[in-house]
């Protein structure tokens, strides 16, 4: 194992503590007192994971911590059996690593190598905000108590003055079922693998999600990162989006205007190159996990490389 020392692992855990903690601490107090932020709250609900989880930093598989007893003391959430400490070291209890966690890290890692072998696509401009409230209502959209930039009637003529392409499932299933038919590409929980791109908003904040879902393996450095960047590109979404958030300080990009989509496409191209070191980061640790020997597995109902097993797979953990 790869072995850190107290100063090297207390500096990484001040570091994930300066990038975390003051948003999981926030959107808990929203919580206590039933507020809502139309941008931040999103990392907390549609991103399930945990705040509590977030704050606690871990090391990631295949690395060895120094410790002493008055760190436990420190970080009470090493004394359970995720951990095993041997005299001053401390390290995952890999035993515990379950057969679904390593079919499911050789899907991501799977995914991970599709985007970063193909070109990403920078011609959305943000237009999925604008087609999930096509043709509704005041009373339909998302954010009540949040204005619209435009008229409903100027708002649905701006959707239809461009080509939706949108690649991302889950933004597309976010839709309104008149906006569904204008999209170009028609995207599903199954063909994720053969449209997701690396210009896509939505994909590269998915580098929290995947990360997440295989906590703690993933360490927490990894998954705090994508968290940033996660909350970088939702700032961008919502500002793109069709409300008024200006009264919060977020200052709208326009790209219902040439200047705008330009603007758009200029951050959106500065986000997309963060994403790719964080995504190889991704797709080496899970390469890694998906080859660990579990200690106990089930009976193996499938083979590793059959890609559609793999998607049940994935679907099974988005739905656990």
């Amino acid at each position: 194992m790869i072995v850190w020392g107290r100063e090297q692992w207390q500096a990484r855990m001040q570091a994930h503590a300066a990038r975390v903690a003051a948003h999981a601490d926030a959107f808990v107090d929203r919580r206590s007192r039933d507020a809502k932020h139309p941008v931040h709250d999103f990392l907390f609900t549609y991103y399930s994971f945990a705040p509590a989880k977030l704050k606690q930093w871990v090391p990631p598989q295949g690395v060895s911590l120094e410790v002493t007893s008055a760190d436990l003391e420190a970080c009470p959430w090493w004394q359970g059996e995720r951990f095993v400490r041997e005299n001053d070291r401390l390290h995952l209890n890999a035993r515990l690593f379950k057969q679904r966690e390593r079919e499911f890290a050789a899907w991501v890692a799977m995914l991970c190598s599709r985007i970063l072998g193909r070109a990403g696509r920078f011609a959305c401009y943000g237009l999925h905000e604008w087609a999930m409230v096509y043709r509704q209502t005041a009373q339909q959209v998302r954010h009540q108590g949040y204005e619209l930039r435009l008229p409903p009637h100027e708002l649905a003529a701006f959707v239809e003055s461009l080509p939706v392409c949108c690649s991302h499932y889950d933004a597309f299933r976010f839709f309104t079922a008149e906006a569904r038919p204008m999209n170009v590409l028609q995207p599903t929980l199954d063909s994720r693998p053969d449209l997701e791109q690396g210009a896509c908003l939505h994909a590269n904040m998915d580098l929290y999600k995947w990360s997440s879902k295989l906590w703690p393996w993933t360490g927490s450095d990894l998954i705090g990162a994508c968290f940033e960047l996660a909350l970088m590109g939702r700032d961008l979404d919502m500002r793109a989006s069709p409300y008024d958030l200006s009264a919060m300080g977020y200052e709208p990009v326009r790209i219902e205007t040439p200047e705008g989509r330009a603007q758009y496409e200029r951050e959106q191209r500065e986000l997309a190159g963060k994403a790719v070191e964080l995504r190889r980061r991704l797709l080496d640790l899970c390469s890694a996990l998906s080859q660990m020997v579990v200690a106990h597995p089930p009976p193996h109902l499938f083979a590793e490389s059959d890609e559609r097993a793999l998607g049940q797979v994935q679907r099974a953990v988005l739905e656990g």
